[in-house]
This record gives C-alpha cells, sequence and structure tokens, in this order.
C-alpha cells in the first residue's frame, strides 16, 4: 500500500506525500487494531532522505501519530534503505 502510494504520487509528479499511520490503518483496515504493524512497514519503507515528521513517544516510534515524508522524485531501486537513527 505504501509503495503503491508512493509510485501514484510520482507519476503524478508530486515531489513528497505524508502518510500517517492513524489515517493509513482506516484507510487499509477499518476498525482493526494493528497500529505496530503498519508503522513498521512505514518505518521499513523509508528512503534515505525520507524524514519521520513526527514520532509517537514510544520506545519503538510507533503510534497512531507517526507520520511520515515520504520523497517521490527518485523511486529508483538503487535508491539505498534509511539505515540511520530517524532525525526529527
Amino acid at each position: 500500500m505504501i509503495n503503491s502510494k508512493k509510485q501514484d504520487a510520482h507519476e503524478m509528479q508530486w515531489l513528497f506525500i505524508e502518510i500517517n499511520a492513524k489515517e493509513l490503518m482506516e484507510e487499509c483496515e477499518p476498525g482493526v487494531r494493528n497500529q505496530t504493524v503498519c508503522c513498521k512497514a512505514m518505518l521499513d519503507a523509508l528512503l534515505e532522505g525520507d524524514r519521520i515528521l513526527v514520532a509517537p513517544k514510544t520506545k519503538n516510534k510507533c503510534g497512531g501519530a507517526l507520520t511520515v515524508r515520504y520523497y517521490t522524485d527518485n523511486l529508483s531501486p538503487e535508491r539505498a534503505k534509511y539505515t540511520g537513527e530517524p532525525e526529527f
């Protein structure tokens, strides 16, 4: 779902998209409380240059407040995965 959203934004020539965990969960599985899986998927989709805009105050960064900005101008498979400590 996240990569699909990134690809759609890329095709519309948007520079970036912002995804919030709570909103993404409601869109994917309304009424289901599976926030940890959603947040981990969002964090796993981070590539170099992407930014966490809002991080929950939990140790594992999982919660409905998690908001990530994914840049969509370069979705090349050669683009490195984000491996550092998230910047806020």
